[in-house]
């Protein structure tokens, strides 16, 4: 299992827009090319909006994107038409395909923080696609068969309870919220640990309420 704390993100964003920006993987100006991806993965970026801050409008292609809102709510649009609020418990994907353009911005009163995950489609190309499932439970993964991935939400409420990391050729692990041990570590939130051909990998609250991303890839 790879370790990856959350104060080796890279800054990013635009503080004196409202915007701040920590990156998982290579992003932008820092360039790693040590750390380009893990499977599909290209990106995890954790986005702090301010009441009234967010991205003009911009591309994007190749890509599937999938929107994870921690607090306050996001307001997406794009060129595909759709407009939509999207808050904590929701989760949001845009599949790019050859192209497609989109806002996001903190219309709301209160900061705005979610998780964005870009990963890389089989097969590029196409049309672009929206869908945004409501309120999506613990026992309900959440599949993107066009990058050969399924996201799994994990809440635990209280200190001890245990739930198990789904067995993968690779599994991503993202801590939003609370404190987790998985293996021999301790987890906090923004940390994060890509793990490879492990078996029987439990998540256990320490400090609750927990909320955990989890990605099964494939090989």
């Amino acid at each position: 299992m790879d370790l990856r704390r959350a104060g080796t993100r890279y800054p990013g964003g635009d503080p004196e827009a409202g915007i701040a920006s920590l990156h998982a993987f290579s992003f932008g100006a820092h360039y790693d090319p040590d750390n380009l991806r893990f499977g599909p993965v290209i990106a995890c970026n954790e986005e702090r909006l301010a009441p009234g801050a967010g991205f003009d409008e911009h591309p994007h292609s190749h890509t599937e994107i999938v929107t994870w809102v921690v607090e306050g709510e996001l307001t997406h649009r794009d060129t595909t038409g759709h407009e939509t609020v999207v808050r904590p418990g929701d989760v949001q994907r845009l599949s790019a395909a050859g192209g497609v353009r989109h806002v996001e911005r903190n219309d709301g009163s209160v900061p705005l923080t979610f998780v964005q995950m870009w990963l890389a489609p089989l097969d590029p190309g196409g049309d672009p696609a929206y869908e945004i499932v409501r309120g999506i439970a613990d026992s309900t993964p959440y599949a993107l068969p066009e990058a050969g991935a399924m996201l799994h939400v994990r809440r635990l409420g209280r200190t001890g309870e245990r739930t198990a990391v789904p067995d993968a050729a690779r599994a991503y692990v993202h801590v939003v919220r609370g404190v987790v041990r998985l293996g021999p570590h301790e987890l906090e939130p923004g940390d994060s640990v890509r793990a490879e051909d492990e078996k029987g990998l439990e998540l256990v609250a320490v400090a609750a309420p927990v909320e955990v991303l989890v990605w099964e890839l494939g090989g």
